[in-house]
């Protein structure tokens, strides 16, 4: 990693330990300590080739271990006792947005794009004191990371990780970043930007990166078409087998309705009696049964 101090810069015992951490790590990024951004004095600025992220730091007043819990609007603590910080006025996590704000606001008058900045407050204990968790998370975008020389794995995977985008932070454009803060005399030259790392081209984002097509296979000749004959030549068989079962059966139900014949049922109508002929019987005077 690159590191460069200010000309001048009076560090604290935390933030030389801090700068310490980072001469150690071989990661590809730049970082930049005590710089000031307008009104305001900025810990430090970290660029790698997928970002930037702001760093406040800020070390102990005296050996504390134990757990660490972290608020917005109350006092941190180790575990049951208030962090005794350095330099306690004002919240931590309020100089870090201020920070962050003054970095974003200047490079956008500049008229460079800032992209999402990042930032984290760096925590460093006395050398031998634990305090845990190493990583915790302010809110979106904003981290509180423990680290010092003996234990600063924490500091390395939040510096070399907290932006998963594409590798769009080239040499050129953390040139242009620097001069932008006025950082134009620490900035490093783009030959040692792109042998620390950095790209020499933007890198794209994965889902417009043109890929080639994949190429057509050719057919062996003689195997694919002797192949594709043996396939056609089946299906032909198999649908002239099946058009002889379906005649056969058709066949057999008209054979076995032919010759078992089923007998109509006929109705005579009796015929109705016609009435006898009417013929009048004579009656004479005094007759019986006239």
């Amino acid at each position: 990693m690159l590191v460069r101090v200010t000309p001048g810069a009076q560090l604290s015992g935390a933030e030389q330990e801090f700068v310490e951490c980072l001469r150690s790590y071989p990661s590809a990024a730049l970082a930049v300590i005590d710089l000031r951004v307008g009104d305001r004095r900025i810990d430090a600025v970290v660029w790698t080739p997928r970002g930037l992220t702001v760093l406040e730091v800020k070390g102990f007043r005296r050996r504390q271990s134990g757990i660490l819990s972290i608020s917005a609007d109350g006092p941190w603590k180790i575990s049951d006792a208030d962090a005794d910080l350095d330099e306690p006025a004002g919240s931590p996590s309020d100089r870090l947005e201020h920070g962050i704000s003054a970095v974003r606001t200047t490079l956008e008058r500049a008229l460079i794009d800032p992209g999402h900045v990042c930032g984290a407050v760096v925590l460093v204990p006395f050398r031998g004191a634990v305090v845990r968790p190493s990583r915790t998370n302010l809110r979106p975008g904003l981290d509180v990371v423990v680290g010092n020389v003996a234990d600063a794995t924490e500091l390395r995977i939040y510096i070399e990780g907290f932006s998963a985008g594409p590798r769009k932070w080239t040499a050129d454009r953390v040139i242009g970043d620097c001069a932008a803060l006025g950082l134009a005399e620490l900035a490093p030259s783009r030959a040692d930007l792109v042998a620390a790392g950095f790209e020499q081209v933007a890198q794209e984002s994965p889902s417009v990166i043109a890929r080639p097509p994949k190429p057509r296979v050719e057919p062996t000749p003689g195997v694919g078409t002797k192949r594709h004959a043996y396939a056609g030549w089946t299906v032909v068989a198999l649908a002239v087998i099946g058009m002889f079962v379906v005649i056969g059966v058709v066949a057999a139900s008209l054979a076995r309705d032919s010759s078992h014949p089923t007998p109509q049922e006929t109705s005579t109508p009796s015929p109705t009696p016609s009435p006898s002929p009417y013929h009048p019987t004579p009656c004479w005077p005094f007759q019986q049964d006239c």
